[in-house]
C-alpha cells in the first residue's frame, strides 16, 4: 500500500459548489472573485464539498461585505469547536472593490449574488461574486428561448 494516498472525494483545488439559478434569477452585470473569512471546520467541510450557496447574497455593513444565507455543513469530526451553519461570512476584498460593491448596492434593484465557491491553486476558500439585477418573467422566458435556440443550433452543427 502507497503512503501518499489521498482520502476519497476530497477537494484541495478546484470548484466546490456552483450557483446554477443565479444567471438564471439575475441579470449578472459584473464579477469578482473574493476571499471568505472562515473558520477551521468550515474549511474541512468545504473540502468534502458540504456546502450550498444556492440563497446566499451579500449586504454592506460598516464598510464590510458580509455573505449571508450561505451554507456551510458542520464538520462531523469535530472535537470541542463547531461554527453555525448559516452565519454571516466577511468577503475579503480590496478597500476599491468594497467602495464599488456598496455604490452599486445603493442603486435600485442590485443584489450581490454568490456564483461560485472554490478552492485556488495555493488552496485558499474564494467565492465568485456577481452584481446584477433581478429578472422578472418575462425576461426568464426570454432567457429559456434563447437556451432552446442555441441548443438546436448546437444539434444542427453535429
Amino acid at each position: 500500500m502507497s503512503k501518499d494516498k489521498k482520502k476519497p472525494n476530497f477537494i484541495s483545488t478546484g470548484l466546490v459548489t456552483n450557483n446554477r439559478r443565479a444567471n438564471f434569477d439575475y441579470a449578472i452585470e459584473q464579477k469578482m472573485t473574493a476571499g471568505l473569512q472562515l473558520l477551521g471546520t468550515e474549511v474541512k467541510s468545504l473540502r468534502l464539498g458540504h456546502a450550498n450557496i444556492n440563497e446566499a447574497y451579500g449586504v454592506e455593513r460598516d464598510g464590510e461585505i458580509f455573505m449571508l444565507n450561505m451554507f456551510i455543513a458542520e464538520y462531523s469530526n469535530k472535537g470541542y469547536a463547531s461554527h453555525e451553519e448559516k452565519r454571516p461570512r466577511k468577503l475579503l476584498l480590496r478597500h476599491r472593490e468594497i467602495i464599488e460593491i456598496t455604490n452599486a448596492l445603493a442603486r435600485k434593484g442590485a443584489t450581490l449574488v454568490a456564483l461560485r465557491l472554490f478552492f485556488d491553486d495555493h488552496g485558499r476558500a474564494k467565492l465568485e461574486i456577481g452584481l446584477g439585477k433581478g429578472k422578472k418573467n418575462f425576461d426568464k422566458r426570454e432567457t429559456i428561448k434563447n437556451r432552446d435556440i442555441d441548443r438546436k443550433i448546437r444539434l444542427k452543427d453535429y
